[in-house]
Formats: structure tokens, C-alpha cells, sequence
């Protein structure tokens, strides 16, 4: 790797001794080595990144992203989704098990885990909770995590059988593995297509209420408790599950939780153009939604952030809204949409990049001397434009295509290699 001086930058990052300094960062070799005020450079090796203005932190972590590696690469493969993931800023990426075959036992782990090595961003394997997803038996934890799953979940599909989850969570716990809830009750979301609302009522279309993800989040808080074990809830999107989650954090259970970036800005009014783009899984609900969701991770309730990134070929999308799959990529475009939501930086750095490596258990990346360089340098300043020409990803299934949009990053670092946007 060549190395790399980045100058006057500010350093976001609030469990390092630099944070919030202006400094002159070099990377040698894919290592830091040297932090300072003024760093002078005669070395015409050395490349030299105008930081002024700009803002270096860890890279950000994304706890959960949609390939389609193995069986579906049509939508996504290892190495575009890496690509996509560079260019929004991730070094790292937990990849769920919504794949076919499902990512279930140690040779789905062990593909993934072997086609990224080399890779400039880390993708961790998540293991499906029960076999093909179904919901009906234990899939292999164990042998997964031995060969590098970082967490078990069955994706976009809740686990419906209360036993099953119920010794999926005391199984995981005896492995010292976490549990990861996708909280909607299918009974009450009874196949719907969108929020239920005034928005529904007003397009004639049946709404999955905010009851279907609460009444499952409350079932699953109920059952870690009785089992004593960790769960962590991804993508929640209502009111009620932020309160859900809160009173259970200061009761002292060990619940964490995590936002897709969509659900902070969008709402179901977005629905009334049946633009298919904006059809995901949990829908899009109210403005006061997106104020529970935003007040949840001012207060810590929430943790994370994550881009909920999920590929789908044109075929898919390009047809009526009640028939179209659920998705949104969303990995190069998290970042501007946690700016136009108004997190400050800190709160960026916190639920991109700390906060999801503390929730799976991963080595948090440093900004020292002699420390492996894992880093994003990116601003909340900088306009660009998401279209064919930026678009990293295999598919294009997003609202946000063809917009300028704010909030850009320059680069990352890892893995001893530099990708520039």
C-alpha cells in the first residue's frame, strides 16, 4: 500500500485522545505512524489528502446488509457489495443470511468468509436462526460461529414460534452468541404492503400496523429475559417499540437495537406516488415515528444505524407497488441520510461505527500510533450525485437515484488498501 499523509483533519472519535483535534495523520504500510499537530513530508512516495474540513474516524461498521452471495448474485455479490459499502464510508459489513441456500451452516460461513479475504472491507457472516429460515428447527449455531459467524438471525423473516426463539436465545447465550430479532408478527402484518394509516386508508391499500412489530418485540424482550440472554433488534421503526425498548434498557436487561437510515427521514406519505423504490420491510410509518426513532438514539435507546441495504434486479421493482419485492440500497447513501436527519458528527461516528462493533463483540478500530489503519475521512458539507456514474452497487433500486445529495466520504483505509471515492 502507498502511504498516505492526511492533513488538518479533525478527528471524530470519543474514546480516542485525539478527539476532536485538527491533526497530521500518516499511515506507513497500513499502520499509523504518526499523529501530530504538523507532520513534514519530503518523501515524494508519500500521497498527501488535504483533510481541512473534513472529518477522519473509524470506518463505519454496518450491521446489516443484504448480498446475494451465494445463489442470488444476480442482486449482489461479495465484491460489488464490498465496492458499494467502500464508496459509503464502511470498513466493515454483517451480512445477512437472506440468501439461497441460506447461510446455515459451516459452509455458507466458510464461502463467505474465504471469497472476501483480500477484500478492503471486512464481511462478517451472520447465521440464519433456524434451517432455510423456515422457523421451524435450530439451524447449526455452534458450527457456524466456529467458523466466523458473528451473530444469528433468519434476515427479513421473524422467527413466528415463541419455543423456537425461546431456545435459539438460551442455545446462543451457552455460546456466548448474540441473537438478532427481525420484530414483526406475521399474523397481524397478515402479508400487507405498507403502513397502516391514514395514507393506507387514503390509497385503498391494506397497512401493517405499528401493533405488528410491537406486539414481537415484547415477545422476544419477554423471552430473553425468562432465558437470560442478550437480543438485539434490527430495523425497529415505531413509536411503540422505542418505548418497548427504553423502559427494558433501564430495568437493566441487556436489549440493544438499531434503525435502518431510511426510516429516520422517509415516511408513508412518500407512498401516495406508488413508487415501488420506497416499498421496504418494516414499511415506512408516520412523522411520529420518525420522531420516536430520532429522540430513541438522542437518548441511547437506540444504538445503531444500520443501511438495511438490499439489491433487487429491475424485474423486481419496475411493477406495480403491491407486487414489487421490499428494498432499498442504501450502503453509499447512509451518510447523507443521517445528515439531512440531523445527527451531529459525533452521533454518526457513534451509531456507524463504535456503537454496531460493540453489539456483536468486534475489536474496536483505533486512531493511535502503531494501530492498524481502519478509517473513513468524510464530511457533512460536500454535495454529490447518486446516479449510474457513482452507483457501486449491481442494482439501482433506490429513491434517492438521480438526487444530489449532502454528506460525502473521501476515502477509507483498511486492510492495508486505500479506496478514494
Amino acid at each position: 500500500m502507498k502511504s498516505l499523509l492526511i492533513t488538518s483533519v479533525k478527528i471524530v472519535l470519543p474514546e480516542s485522545e485525539y478527539h476532536q483535534q485538527v491533526v497530521d495523520v500518516l499511515i506507513e504500510n497500513g499502520t499509523i505512524t504518526q499523529i501530530a499537530p504538523s507532520i513534514t513530508n519530503n518523501d515524494d512516495q508519500v500521497e498527501i489528502v488535504a483533510g481541512a474540513g473534513r472529518i477522519l474516524s473509524a470506518g463505519f461498521f454496518d450491521l446489516h446488509a443484504n448480498f446475494g452471495e451465494p445463489g442470488l448474485e444476480t442482486k449482489e455479490d461479495l465484491h460489488t457489495g464490498a465496492a458499494a459499502a467502500a464508496a459509503g464510508g464502511f470498513t466493515g459489513v454483517a451480512v445477512m443470511p437472506n440468501t439461497e441456500p441460506a447461510i446455515q451452516s459451516r459452509a455458507e460461513v466458510a464461502l463467505i468468509v474465504n471469497v472476501a479475504k483480500g477484500l478492503p472491507v471486512s464481511i462478517h457472516p451472520i447465521g440464519a436462526i433456524s434451517k432455510k429460515r423456515e422457523g421451524t428447527e435450530l439451524a447449526e449455531l455452534y458450527d457456524m460461529q466456529q467458523n466466523g459467524a458473528i451473530a444469528f438471525s433468519d434476515g427479513n423473516r421473524a422467527v413466528q414460534q415463541a419455543g423456537l426463539m425461546s431456545r435459539a436465545l438460551l442455545y446462543a447465550k451457552g455460546i456466548q452468541a448474540l441473537i438478532i430479532s427481525h420484530a414483526e408478527d406475521a399474523s397481524m402484518a397478515a402479508g400487507n404492503k405498507m403502513n397502516e394509516g391514514e395514507m393506507s386508508t387514503y390509497l385503498g391499500m391494506k397497512g401493517i400496523p405499528n401493533l405488528a412489530e410491537s406486539l414481537m418485540v415484547s415477545r422476544d424482550l419477554y423471552l430473553a429475559e425468562y432465558n437470560e440472554a442478550p437480543i438485539h433488534f434490527s430495523c425497529i421503526s415505531t413509536v411503540e417499540a422505542v418505548d418497548l425498548i427504553r423502559r427494558a434498557k433501564a430495568k437493566g436487561q441487556p436489549v440493544t437495537c438499531d434503525v435502518a437510515a431510511h426510516q429516520l427521514v422517509f415516511t408513508d406519505a412518500e407512498v401516495v406516488g406508488f413508487d415501488s423504490n420506497y416499498k421496504v420491510s418494516p414499511p415506512l410509518r408516520t412523522a411520529q415515528d420518525n420522531a420516536a426513532l430520532l429522540a430513541g438514539i438522542k437518548d441511547g435507546t437506540i444504538d445503531a444505524v444500520v443501511s438495511q441495504h438490499s439489491p433487487q434486479e429491475i424485474e423486481y421493482k419496475r411493477v406495480e407497488f403491491h407486487v414489487a419485492k421490499n428494498g432499498i440500497i442504501a450502503l453509499q447513501t447512509a451518510l447523507p441520510l443521517l445528515v439531512r436527519a440531523g445527527l451531529t458528527e459525533e452521533e454518526i461516528v457513534n451509531t456507524l461505527a463504535v456503537n454496531p462493533r460493540k453489539i456483536v463483540g468486534l475489536k474496536q478500530p483505533k486512531i493511535a500510533v502503531g494501530e492498524p489503519a481502519n478509517l473513513v475521512l468524510f464530511d457533512t458539507v460536500s454535495t454529490w450525485t447518486f446516479d449510474e456514474n457513482t452507483n457501486k452497487s449491481k442494482s439501482a433500486n433506490s429513491p434517492l437515484f438521480g438526487e444530489e445529495l449532502t454528506g460525502k466520504v473521501t476515502l477509507i483505509v483498511n486492510n492495508s488498501q486505500i479506496i478514494k471515492n
